[in-house]
């Protein structure tokens, strides 16, 4: 009795031990292919987040050069028109200024100008002369423009009106200006293309 007390005991045990070793190694083959599963899935993220930022590096790196290339294009283009208007000014400046600073000029010039004025228009007529002329040319219209002063033309002098000189109705309606800056400005807009044509070979 006790044999058999004794064997079934020992075969509860060994059936119970195994089943234990069982579940022991389903347990850990179920955490190995949890385990192995969580790093699939971790890869596959890595894998994915790499793909994203390598994308978004070479975006980014398309977007910096596309930038550059439009900054260094407006670099070139502001340092062609800077030699350009150097250069330009540099030929038409000097002589421009000697031109306005011959008062023989000046007031042959003036003259012209009121003449041919009076001749198309019947109102009168306003020239403003520079302060620092004053002399010279107050003498000159008084012995050359008498005619012209006697129909109502009216000069004047202004200390801002620095060369040069401005005409226009008398009643102030509008003034055009005859500067040695108004033609300077006048001669760049014809030069400024055909200069930049020749330094820079543009167009060809």
């Amino acid at each position: 009795m006790d044999s058999k007390i004794q064997q079934l005991t020992d075969t509860i045990y060994k059936e119970g031990l195994q089943k234990a070793r069982d579940e022991e190694v389903a347990i850990l083959n179920e955490a190995k292919e949890k385990a192995a599963r969580i790093e699939r899935d971790a890869q596959k993220e890595a894998e994915r987040i790499l793909a994203e930022a390598g994308e978004k590096a070479r975006e980014l790196k398309k977007q910096v050069d596309s930038e550059i290339k439009m900054t260094m294009n407006q670099a070139v283009s502001a340092m062609k028109q800077e030699i350009t208007s150097l250069i330009t000014m540099k030929v038409i400046q000097p002589s421009v200024k000697d031109l306005f600073s011959d008062k023989n000029y000046l007031q042959t010039l003036i003259s012209t100008v009121v003449k041919g004025w009076l001749e198309k228009e019947s109102f009168d007529l306003k020239v403003i002369l520079p302060e620092s002329d004053r002399g010279k040319l107050d003498t000159y219209f008084k012995n050359n423009l008498a005619k012209e002063l006697n129909r109502g033309l009216e000069v004047t002098f202004s200390q801002n009106v620095k060369s040069g000189f401005k005409i226009g109705p008398a009643d102030g309606g509008y003034l055009i200006s005859f500067t040695d800056e108004n033609f300077m400005n006048f001669l760049k807009g014809y030069l400024r293309p055909k200069t930049s044509q020749m330094l820079f070979e543009e167009g060809k």
